[in-house]
């Protein structure tokens, strides 16, 4: 479940961990340094599996990180194929992941192929192997050993970081660096993470008043409450914005980046400010839930509805957190506040 968009979908990915695929050859090519190559090569990448190494620029990416695509993107570099986060409405053209604020005129009039929709047991190998690839980031994503293994014998790929203890955890920082080595633009990378950074700090400076509030993320999933933990990407930019996070829900979440609530647990989301990520027909039912009505953050109007993949998309930009979509999502909640 990696998206809150109308139902918070389920991310039901059956895939995790590999040894790295490096070059078998001994002998190191010439440094790629050219303006149209746009990084510095031969590079390699340390990562969950291993370690990649990336002899020369790629001209075909391949993304199957949930939100990878964005941050291939934030380097000029268009996927061949990418991941459907946020299914597409039937019969919608173009899809609407090309179409979010933030993406929209990068992505231009390219239409990637979707090599894995939210929701599927793993990425679509085939599709993967026609689209030629030279580079297949799987970053922001679950892969298991066997995904992560059948991969490689398609193309050099690089895994989540290698720090990160369980799938979703890594710090936003963290990943977009991880992305921008395996581009060859990893000083770039960081250049971007803290003009981002400078944002929040910005954002901190403005509203001292957060650094007093506890703040939770949520979303109305399949009749229930579930709030994200402070290691999911929605918790980390509350917290990066100043915000107190609610870390008894870590505890229950055991590990996951979400958890749902018995009514017996309401009490851990009675919060001073509450941030509910879905469409409109969720927000709906979510009003109408006694138990939610009578905490006295949504008494006194401490709760920010953000649509998630209706209207301006702010959820789905807060979900997604990526060097492309953070300073909407940053901009959109400072004004949700007021």
């Amino acid at each position: 479940m990696r998206k809150a968009a109308a139902a918070l979908s389920a991310v039901a990915l059956g895939v995790g961990l590999l040894s790295g695929c490096g070059s078998d050859s001994t002998e190191k090519p010439a440094a790629d340094t050219s303006a149209a190559a746009g990084g510095t090569f031969p590079v390699t990448v340390e990562h969950a599996f291993g370690s990649t190494e990336i002899t020369k620029a790629p001209q075909r990416v391949v993304s199957v990180g949930y939100t990878d695509d964005q941050a291939v993107l934030a380097f000029g570099i268009k996927p061949v194929g990418m991941v459907d986060q946020y299914p597409n409405p039937a019969g919608r053209t173009p899809d609407i992941n090309t179409q979010w604020p933030w993406v929209k005129d990068v992505w231009g009039d390219a239409r990637p192929e979707v090599i894995m929709n939210n929701g599927d047991s793993g990425p679509n190998y085939e599709k993967i192997a026609a689209l030629r690839p030279d580079l297949i980031i799987a970053v922001y994503s679950e892969i298991d050993k066997a995904a992560y293994d059948h991969l490689t014998k398609i193309a050099p790929t690089v895994g989540r970081t290698k720090g990160e203890a369980e799938p979703f955890s890594a710090p936003w920082q963290d990943n977009a660096v991880h992305i921008a080595k395996a581009l060859g633009r990893e000083a770039e990378g960081a250049k971007m993470v803290q003009g981002i950074q400078d944002k929040l700090d910005a954002v901190r400076k403005a509203h001292p008043e957060f650094a007093g509030q506890t703040a939770v993320a949520l979303s109305w999933y399949e009749g229930a409450i579930a709030p994200f933990t402070t290691t999911d990407v929605r918790g980390q930019l509350l917290t990066g914005m100043g915000f107190k996070g609610a870390t008894k829900i870590d505890e229950i979440a055991d590990g996951k980046f979400f958890t749902t609530l018995s009514p017996e647990r309401i009490d851990l989301i009675d919060v001073d400010r509450i941030f509910v990520i879905n469409d409109q027909a969720d927000q709906d039912a979510l009003k109408k839930f006694q138990l939610f009505a009578n905490l006295t953050a949504v008494k006194e109007d401490k709760v920010s509805y953000l649509l998630d993949s209706e209207g301006p998309a702010i959820g789905a930009a807060v979900s997604q957190s990526t060097l492309l979509s953070l300073p909407y999502a940053i901009d959109q909640i400072v004004e949700s506040v007021g």
